[in-house]
């Protein structure tokens, strides 16, 4: 891991991008009880309350994207690459998450059958285990590179945190709290 910034270089509205169950929706609200601003998590714009993670339509999702990205300050977990231009264009900072596609299956099992509140759920929605998750997670497994290169482009000021080490590192240094510790 590059030397870790002041978290004040990454500005009041940052991106967390990542693979998924990498830890970002819960560094999502460790930041945001720590600058102040909104923990906006793109999941739960993307999909309804109240169910199984049944999709909004395109239309609604970018609706709330882009309203969402209008703030003054926030922090933003979650990919969905065809509306990251414009998130990028005003987002502050990014922070690029990941870890071993082992600690993201355990992650997701955990956060399935023993979590019952979890950062970026849906509002009672019931995470179950499904084989289109499970599958996400391995196709998905080699796919931060992508998420590096968009950050790097940016000229955004970025940060990299590629496991859980690294990532335990950024809430040290940051004196951020974990949300469920």
């Amino acid at each position: 891991m590059q030397t870790i910034p002041p978290l004040a270089t990454l500005g009041h509205r940052i991106m967390i991008l990542g693979l998924t169950n990498a830890g970002k929706s819960t560094l999502a609200l460790a930041l945001s009880d720590k600058l102040g601003v909104p923990a906006i998590h793109l999941d739960q714009l993307k999909h309804l309350p109240n169910t199984n993670w049944q999709e909004r339509s395109d239309a609604d999702f970018q609706a709330l994207h882009d309203a969402a990205i209008t703030g003054d300050g926030w922090v933003m977990d979650g990919n969905y690459t065809r509306l990251m231009p414009q998130r990028i264009e005003r987002a502050t900072g990014i922070i690029v998450v990941t870890d071993t596609l082992l600690t993201r299956y355990r992650r997701y099992f955990i956060r399935t059958l023993i979590q019952r509140q979890r950062a970026g759920g849906l509002e009672g929605g019931e995470d179950r285990v499904n084989w289109k998750m499970l599958h996400w997670l391995w196709h998905t497994r080699n796919s931060v590179a992508k998420y590096r290169d968009m950050a790097t482009a940016s000229g955004k000021p970025t940060v990299f945190a590629s496991s859980t080490r690294e990532l335990n590192a950024l809430y040290d240094t940051w004196s951020l709290k974990h949300p469920f510790a």
